[in-house]
C-alpha cells in the first residue's frame, strides 16, 4: 500500500531539512526561497518495537518493517493559488499526496531569511491555510458552473451534488477546512471525488529552538506536533548505537523524527498486520477496517481471490507463547474468514486456494 504525506509550508521553515533527516536522501536544503522545485520523494521506514519482539521468537532470516512516503514540496507563499512564486505548480504537487505536514518556523536565526521579515507561527499557518481555501475554493466555483447547466437539463444527481458544493462553498468562504465541515457520508462521497486540499487530514509540525514558548494557534483542526529539527539533526549525525543513549540523556523515549512518523502513519488511518515466521518477519500496512481476504492481497493480489481463511493470534500472545507451536497447543490461534476486519497487531497466516 503506497500512501504520501506532503511536507508543506513557507519557504525556509526547514522543509527539505526535515525531509532529509527523514530520508538520509541529500536533497538540497539551502536558505532562498524555491531551492525547492520539483517534489522530492523519499520512502521511510516506519518504527515499531513489535517487530525485535516477534523476530526475537521466530529468528527469521530478515527483518522487514512496513514504510510510508514523504514528499517535500515547494515553499508556498501568499497568492499561490493565483499562481505566485509558481504556486499552481505546488498546490498540484499537494493533491496527488494523501495527507499533509505543514510545517511552521518558531526559531529564530538571522541567518535564515523569513520570507516574510519575522518569524511569527500564527500568521504562517494562516497564510498556507488560506491559499489552500482560496484554491478549494477555486475548484468548487468551477464544480458549480459545470453542475448548474446539468441541473437546468433535469439531472436529479447533479442536483443534489449542487446543494452539497454550495454548503462546501459557504464553510469555505468562512475561511474553514473542509475537514471541519460536518457531511453525511452520501455527501461525502461526492465531495472526495473534488480532490480538495482542505479535506485532507493534516498535522501541524512546529520546528522549535531552544528559546521557543508556548504558541495558542486560535483554530487548529489537526494535532500541532513539535520537533526542534536541529536537534534532531544532531542526534541523526552520531553513530547509530550513540544515538539512543543521546535521546535518553534528552530525557525523551524517543526522537522527534519517530514520533512523526509514526503520527503521520497514524493520520493516515492505517494498521500494521505481521507475518513471521524462518525466512522473514515482516509488518505489512493495511487501511484500519480493511478485511481479511484484502489484506492477504496485500501480499499478493491472488490471495484475494484465493483466499479461504486467515490463521491469526495477537502479537502479544504469539510472544507469551514462545511461537506458533506453542500457541497452537493452546489453542490460541483463531480461524476467521472473509469478513474479519484484521486488527493493528495481529499475527496472520493467510490460507488460499491456489
Amino acid at each position: 500500500m503506497s500512501l504520501s504525506i506532503g511536507i508543506v509550508g513557507l519557504p525556509n521553515v526547514g522543509k527539505s531539512t526535515l525531509f532529509n533527516l527523514l530520508t538520509k536522501k541529500g536533497v538540497e536544503a539551502a536558505n532562498y526561497p524555491f531551492c525547492t522545485i520539483d517534489p522530492n520523494v523519499g520512502v521511510v521506514k516506519v518504527p515499531d518495537f513489535r517487530l525485535a519482539k516477534l523476530a526475537a521468537v521466530s529468528k527469521p532470516a530478515k527483518i522487514i518493517p512496513t514504510t510510508i512516503e514523504f514528499v517535500d514540496i515547494a515553499g508556498l507563499v501568499a497568492g499561490a493559488h493565483q499562481g505566485e512564486g509558481l504556486g499552481n505548480k505546488f498546490l498540484a504537487h499537494i493533491r496527488e499526496c494523501d495527507a499533509i505536514c505543514e510545517v511552521i518556523r518558531d526559531f529564530k536565526d538571522k541567518n535564515i531569511i523569513h520570507v516574510n521579515g519575522q518569524v511569527n507561527p500564527i500568521s504562517d499557518k494562516e497564510t498556507i491555510n488560506l491559499e489552500l481555501i482560496f484554491a478549494d475554493l477555486a475548484t468548487v466555483e468551477k464544480r458549480k458552473e459545470k453542475l448548474s447547466r446539468e441541473v437546468k437539463s433535469g439531472d436529479k444527481e447533479a442536483k443534489f451534488n449542487l446543494t452539497v458544493l454550495e454548503k462546501v462553498f459557504i464553510h469555505l468562504s468562512k475561511g474553514k477546512a473542509v475537514r471541519e465541515l460536518e457531511l453525511s457520508d452520501e455527501e461525502l462521497v461526492f465531495v472526495k471525488t473534488l480532490n480538495l486540499l482542505t479535506i485532507k487530514p493534516i498535522l501541524y509540525l512546529l520546528n522549535i529552538d531552544e528559546e521557543s514558548g508556548e504558541v495558542n494557534f486560535p483554530q487548529a483542526d489537526g494535532e500541532i506536533l513539535k520537533i526542534n529539527v536541529r536537534l534532531e539533526e544532531e542526534i541523526v549525525n552520531l553513530p547509530a548505537e550513540e544515538q539512543a543513549e543521546y535521546i535518553k540523556e534528552l530525557g525523551l523515549k524517543e526522537s522527534g523524527l519517530d514520533k512523526l512518523i509514526r503520527r503521520a502513519y497514524e493520520l493516515l488511518d492505517l494498521a500494521t498486520f505481521f507475518t513471521t515466521g524462518p525466512d522473514e518477519t515482516r509488518a505489512w500496512t493495511i487501511k484500519i477496517g480493511t478485511k481479511a481476504p484484502q489484506a492477504a492481497g496485500e501480499i499478493h493480489t491472488d490471495f484475494i481471490k484465493g483466499f479461504v481463511r486467515a490463521e491469526v493470534i495477537s502479537w502479544e500472545k504469539f510472544v507469551e507463547c514462545g511461537g506458533e507451536a506453542r500457541a497452537r497447543e493452546l489453542g490460541l490461534i483463531r480461524l476467521e474468514g472473509k469478513d474479519y476486519e484484521v486488527k493493528d497487531g495481529d499475527v496472520c497466516n493467510f490460507l488460499i486456494n491456489k
